[in-house]
């Protein structure tokens, strides 16, 4: 009987003690503040509520890709040291959407406004049924990047991933991606960090494309000696030296600037708005574009005489049979300086030199409806339509119209389903306001 009793006890106690917290430490000597231009390994990444990104290291915090560190205490009260964080995806939930969640050994901290919420700490077991305690990172997957709003929660080798809605947890095993220390979501993109390495990886099947590990100090924060990066320099550009190709908003309310061989994306206030390669995000567009337009859920890229459609969603994707040639897709010819089409309207709208030609996307193949002589001086670099009206990008500066029947004097001016505002078009210069780039020159439109 005593036989049997031993190891049934020594069971027993393996699951009591498996998430107790280390035995105290005492710390007597003064820890030294950390560059993490060292080459360090982060404990903890994550954005904030208002999507600044937070990386942890001893006890230690820096907010955003630049700046010193400052105690964690000094933001978030009541932890000090952090094993792992997330900001929750939830919408349509006040109660924890857009909350911070910090884990310290078998305990979860919930903050909102750097404001501890009522209730925490809990058992991380308590607050994500299923999910082990001493993790090693966490980070947020939303639906449409993942199947449903989830979180993928790493503990050495193995990925837990949960459903935020049903609080269930389905356990995966990812061998391409490293072990873990923490886990970055960045411009709906997935990183994995390990020593000052990352590994960008798919956040539903875990496959890794291209030439990873690769050094964080080039690509995460401004770093003396290292450059290159998502962004090259990590400052943004001069707003006095910016000229766009092409500019043009998604069914999300992002807006996507194109220069050269690279983009900016700002829209959601939780993007970090420096410039990355466009073949990042659309792999068969490469050396720069001419135009580029959204039309309900695809995005239109122009150059040359050629034109790509890639359907919108969480990853934008080809679709079969392109590119085709511009004659063949919209019915007009090359060069093309900018293109545009307005919500809820059918139109393209194809600007070359003096002229806009209308293009009814509606009907296969698309025509050209319209030719019009317009009044706009000088030569547009790139377009947008909105809700509040038409921008006309020209270098360092655009022209805003209430709508596209002000470009043309000669237009009919009560157009279906606009009506025409009385009004001169108005001139602004590109500001810091438009969050892509930094007024050294000038702050204010005239």
């Amino acid at each position: 009987m005593t036989q049997l009793f031993l190891p049934l006890c020594g069971a027993c106690l393996a699951l009591v003690f498996t998430c107790a917290a280390p035995p105290p430490t005492t710390q007597t000597a003064e820890v030294a503040i950390p560059d993490r231009c060292d080459g360090i390994e982060f404990d903890a990444i994550t954005p904030d509520d208002q999507g600044k990104h937070l990386f942890f290291k001893d006890g230690f915090l820096w907010k955003g890709f630049r700046g010193p560190a400052q105690r964690v205490a000094q933001s978030f009260s009541d932890v000090g040291r952090v094993d792992a964080a997330f900001r929750m995806h939830r919408e349509g939930s006040t109660e924890d959407h857009d909350h911070v969640y910090l884990f310290q050994d078998e305990m979860v901290f919930r903050y909102f406004n750097q404001t501890l919420q009522e209730g925490f700490p809990k058992k991380v077991e308590q607050e994500f049924p299923g999910v082990p305690c001493h993790l090693d990172a966490a980070v947020e997957c939303p639906k449409g990047e993942c199947s449903a709003d989830s979180v993928l929660f790493f503990k050495g080798s193995e990925v837990h991933h949960y459903d935020v809605a049903t609080r269930t947890v389905k356990k995966k095993a990812w061998p391409r991606v490293p072990p873990c220390t923490s886990v970055l979501r960045w411009m709906e993109h997935y990183y994995c960090f390990q020593g000052h390495n990352f590994t960008r990886f798919h956040p539903v099947t875990g496959v890794v494309v291209g030439g990873y590990p690769k050094d964080t100090r080039a690509y995460f924060m401004g770093c003396p000696n290292y450059g290159g990066g998502f962004g090259g320099a990590h400052e943004l550009p001069d707003c006095s030296e910016v000229k766009f190709d092409a500019v043009t908003s998604d069914n999300a309310g992002r807006t996507y600037y194109f220069t050269g061989s690279r983009y900016q994306s700002v829209g959601t206030g939780r993007d970090d708005p420096r410039a990355i390669p466009i073949t990042r995000t659309w792999p068969e567009v490469a050396g720069g574009v001419d135009a580029v337009l959204s039309y309900q859920d695809k995005m239109y890229f122009i150059k040359g005489d050629q034109v790509l459609i890639y359907l919108s969603g969480a990853h934008y994707s080809l679709i079969e049979g392109y590119p085709k040639t511009l004659q063949e897709e919209l019915g007009v010819q090359g060069p093309v300086d900018a293109a545009f089409a307005c919500p809820g309207d059918h139109t393209a709208h194809i600007i070359q030199g003096g002229q806009m030609r209308d293009v009814d996307l509606s009907v296969t193949p698309s025509t050209v409806t319209k030719v019009t002589t317009l009044s706009v001086l000088p030569k547009a670099d790139a377009a947008l339509c909105g809700s509040d009206g038409l921008k006309l990008f020209s270098n360092n500066r655009y022209t805003k119209y209430h709508n596209k029947y002000q470009l043309s004097p000669d237009e009919d001016r009560l157009g279906p389903g606009l009506s025409y505002i009385m009004a001169s078009p108005e001139l602004y210069l590109i500001s810091s306001s438009m969050k892509i780039c930094s007024d050294v020159r000038w702050n204010n439109p005239f």
